[in-house]
């Protein structure tokens, strides 16, 4: 049988042999079908690419039926169980897990790149005492771009090599700046003895201490966060990092890009809305009647369904186990029993199971953020120092790419036809 698609235009009786590959046709191949020589040709309408694969990429698999989610061919649990964060971090940029030595020379690097350049911290105390922190960090991050000039340099594996090194690295001390900014207090600068996940706790929390010693189940409990946000497939912040990486900018301002778009509600934020939402809700007796509301459509179910997923999210359950070793140190967040009691009767009814309305990962990453002390305002950031390492990996897999072109997608105009001008004076 050949792997090939019949297409009959019924307008002119013509049929067309469409090859398919990955059961996938490629879009080109429908220009070919056409009314008359001068006609443009057939296309796909698509909005929000809800069937549309822009690319091939080696780097995450998902198969949203049965709740699996890998980096690499390697499964989400067994990472979040045994790596760490900068470990996973290597796997998705290079492809294979690194030998000790190799870990070691990664972490170094990253390391030793989390100082900034004494400008960017004159910058950053040029903010609004209130100013948003994913507002800073997106303005940062663009920023940084006109301290390395080499970072022009997309061709260079070297210069690509040194750039992803000061990204990852510097994220978090933007983050920590960002946050010691609007709370006011002095930036407390990075400890190189730290782990990548101790040093941010270091520039967030550190008081008068001469060292800051992070405590290792909150140390833990973070980098296997930042593990389950490292990446996830072609979402909107990744396909933006992607589109404005087309155009061989710097990665500073593709990056930037894409935690722009990780700042929306629908996606980066969507954690916080579940916080708003179960704070709205108050306690377990009001459940019921918010759970009506959500059938009659008056609001939403923040937390619950996924674009890809219509299976439990793999990452909430992790999440769900980390949050139980959070709330042995930090006490139990007031509005886990909400949370707990909210899930059980969206499992069990019959509503959210023929909708497939399953726990995803925003919803009890930010019961944890907030226990841990992280202010609402952070909940992105979090999730953009996590995704930074997945927004690269898929960076240079499209620089490399031959494939790949500059983004430009097609449109359909619906507007005005062909009209001439009117004067001022004889507009009716």
């Amino acid at each position: 049988m050949a792997d090939t698609l019949s297409i009959t235009d019924n307008r002119t009786g013509k049929v067309y042999e469409v090859p398919i590959k990955d059961d996938t046709i490629r879009a080109t191949d429908l220009r070919k079908i056409k009314v008359t020589d001068d006609d443009f040709g057939l296309m796909t309408y698509d909005p929000a690419f809800m069937n549309t694969a822009a690319c091939r990429s080696a780097i995450t698999f998902i198969d949203g039926d049965k709740g699996i989610l890998e980096y690499r061919g390697y499964p989400i649990e067994q990472l979040a169980e045994h790596s760490t964060y900068l470990e996973t971090a290597y796997l998705l940029l290079y492809g294979e897990l690194p030998t000790q030595s190799e870990l070691d020379t990664w972490t170094f690097h990253i390391t030793h790149h989390t100082i900034l350049h004494e400008n960017i911290k004159n910058l950053m105390d040029g903010f609004r005492y209130n100013a948003h922190p994913m507002g800073m960090l997106i303005s940062t991050v663009a920023a940084l771009s006109t301290f390395y000039p080499d970072a022009k340099e997309i061709g260079n594996p070297e210069a690509r090599r040194k750039q992803i090194y000061r990204l990852i690295a510097k994220v978090i001390t933007i983050a920590g700046f960002g946050y010691r900014h609007i709370t006011g207090m002095p930036f407390a600068y990075p400890d190189n003895d730290l782990s990548y996940a101790g040093n941010f706790l270091n520039m967030m929390f550190k008081m008068t201490e001469v060292r800051y010693k992070p405590n290792p189940a909150l140390e833990h409990a973070l980098d296997v966060l930042f593990i389950l946000h490292a990446d996830h497939e072609q979402n909107c912040s990744t396909s933006a990092m992607r589109s404005i990486g087309s155009s061989h900018v710097d990665p500073y301002s593709a990056l930037a890009g894409a935690a722009a778009a990780l700042y929306g509600p629908l996606h980066g934020g969507a954690n916080e809305e579940v916080i708003k939402m179960l704070t709205e809700i108050g306690s377990i007796q009001n459940i019921p009647a918010f759970i009506k509301r959500v059938q009659d459509g008056e609001v939403k179910l923040m937390g619950f369904g996924h674009r890809v997923y219509k299976n439990y999210d793999p990452r909430a359950k992790i999440i769900k186990r980390v949050a139980d070793e959070v709330f042995e140190v930090t006490g139990k967040n007031p509005l886990l029993k909400i949370a707990l009691e909210l899930e059980r009767i969206a499992l069990s009814d019959d509503y959210f199971v023929k909708r497939k309305l399953y726990p995803n990962v925003d919803f009890y990453s930010g019961l944890i953020y907030q226990a841990m002390k992280f202010p609402m305002d952070m909940f992105p950031v979090l999730f953009a120092i996590g995704r930074t390492s997945g927004w690269l990996a898929q960076w240079q897999e499209m620089l490399l790419d031959t494939d790949q072109k500059i983004s430009r997608p097609r449109q359909i105009y619906s507007g005005a036809a062909r009209r001439d001008y009117v004067n001022l004076a004889e507009r009716p």
